[in-house]
């Protein structure tokens, strides 16, 4: 496996366990910017490094009434406020091939979402930048999948790929994790993330509004951790209960730090 390299941080290959980290949507700049600072203080009593990560916009919402988040202009003004006086990286994610260019001025990371990760145009749009694409596994994907989806990045010029994995559908409404799917990623030879709190999210399970069980979010977290990631992806905010977008698969600041703990010991005995 390759290292993906930001800025001084280093994904994969034997470097420390990597946390992204930030609020599912960007609710305000106030809110942003104190949840970075924190996540900052946090990861760095852990040992270890961090990346911001929030949504500009989340444009695959099941209802219409649901919170999208500032748009794009606004949003990438919020993040790059961030990378500068908080001084982290940025990761948001993109939903068409428009988007890539400006979004590419601001983000560290472009992610692409799990539901369009087979979107050719998008891909290689966001692969010819030459920033580090995030992958995000599809839900409906196995692991294996992936790798044609690789193969469009690199025939793009791009090798500074990571992916990410956020459970598979399991039935209608629940999703489950396969850690066999880390390794399987894995040994196409890029790192692999493991999105724990996207993983216990109950797609649609309220209605019009997908649900969540936070309560498992630090059990499969350090399981990733044992059987063997290269990173953390958790959507954390101060008050989950009250966030615009997926609160209930999102878990608390207050929490966040003795997971960390956890993971990285678990991490120093592998």
């Amino acid at each position: 496996m390759q290292a993906v390299k930001i800025g001084n941080i280093a994904i994969g290959a034997g470097h420390p366990l990597v946390l992204i980290a930030g609020p599912c949507v960007i609710e305000s700049e106030r809110l942003c910017l104190d949840t970075a600072l924190r996540l900052k203080e946090i990861a760095g009593r852990s040992g270890c490094p961090f990346i911001f990560k929030s949504s500009f916009d989340k444009a695959n919402r099941l209802s219409l009434d649901s919170y999208r988040g500032p748009g794009l202009t606004k949003g990438l003004a919020i993040l790059s406020k961030i990378k500068d006086k908080i001084k982290v990286p940025v990761l948001s994610d993109i939903h068409c091939v428009e988007q890539v260019n400006e979004a590419a001025e601001v983000l560290d990371i472009i992610q692409i979402p799990a539901l369009l990760c087979r979107q050719t145009d998008i891909l290689v749009a966001a692969a010819k930048t030459g920033k580090v694409v995030n992958i995000k596994k599809g839900q409906f994907l196995a692991p294996w999948d992936i790798l044609p989806i690789i193969k469009k990045a690199e025939a793009a010029g791009s090798r500074r790929i990571i992916i990410t994995e956020r459970g598979f559908s399991f039935g209608y409404n629940n999703l489950v994790s396969d850690f066999r799917s880390l390794k399987i990623m894995r040994d196409f030879g890029y790192p692999v993330i493991y999105d724990a709190t996207h993983s216990v999210q109950l797609p649609g399970g309220k209605g019009a509004s997908s649900g969540g069980q936070r309560e498992f979010v630090e059990a499969l977290s350090r399981a990733a951790v044992a059987f063997g990631c290269d990173g953390l992806f958790l959507e954390v905010h101060p008050a989950p209960d009250k966030a615009l977008c997926d609160g209930a698969n999102m878990i608390s600041l207050k929490s966040l730090e003795k997971l960390l703990r956890q993971v990285r010991k678990i991490e120093r005995v592998l």
